[in-house]
């Protein structure tokens, strides 16, 4: 059913059609459904601010929440920049938005901790994004994995949410790192994954020479 939908949404946003106001009820259902199902549609939702943009009365603040909580979800790639630049500088004061905003700024810093924070401070905002969690988490272990050699458990517990253990264990397994003794996990050997580039640079004779002459 998902590709169905998307496969409809892609033809509706062909040609002219993709600025045609009418089709915005019919977008704004399809970004419920990407945050009900777990799906995600970066170009229709970026369709659907684009005609909030040339249609004010139109605009509406849920679904554009929405859009960009979906777009945080997809951290570390650019969606969320690519979103806000869609939003004129009304809509960003607005508070959920603004919150969004911020919680985009601390997540792009890694101060995973303090984005957790934030998050569950406002519950009922992320609530409607089905997998938005498990999302950030995925991003926080990308992060974990280029750069820690070892970690604490308590530490890593605490960068994925204040995590039980048996989630721990869950991305801890996921990700093929190791338990070890005194609470440490192994991620990995950071000096194995630096990799030597050889660059090589050609210069024709014709350049040598005009470099030459330029010299004097």
């Amino acid at each position: 059913m998902a590709e169905a939908m998307r496969s409809a949404v892609a033809q509706m946003l062909t040609g002219i059609e993709r600025y045609n106001p009418e089709n915005v009820p019919t977008l704004e259902s399809y970004v419920d459904y990407q945050s009900r199902e777990n799906t995600y549609d970066l170009e229709a939702n970026l369709a659907v601010l684009k005609l909030y943009q040339f249609n004010p009365h139109l605009y509406n603040t849920n679904i554009t929440c929405q859009i960009l909580l979906k777009a945080l979800t997809n951290f570390p790639h650019t969606d969320f920049v690519l979103c806000k630049c869609l939003l004129n500088e009304k809509h960003l004061a607005e508070p959920q938005i603004a919150h969004i905003m911020f919680l985009a700024d601390i997540l792009e810093s890694c101060d995973f901790q303090e984005f957790w924070t934030r998050v569950h401070s406002v519950p009922d905002l992320c609530s409607q994004i089905t997998g938005f969690h498990d999302s950030i988490r995925k991003f926080v272990c990308h992060v974990v994995g280029i750069t820690f050699q070892t970690v604490n458990r308590s530490v890593l517990a605490q960068l994925l949410g204040g995590v039980d253990d048996q989630t721990l264990k869950h991305w801890v397994n996921k990700y093929g790192w190791r338990e070890e003794e005194n609470d440490m996990i192994f991620i990995a050997n950071q000096d194995e994954n630096i990799k030597t580039k050889n660059i090589t640079e050609k210069i024709d004779f014709e350049s040598a020479a005009a470099i030459m002459a330029a010299s004097r």
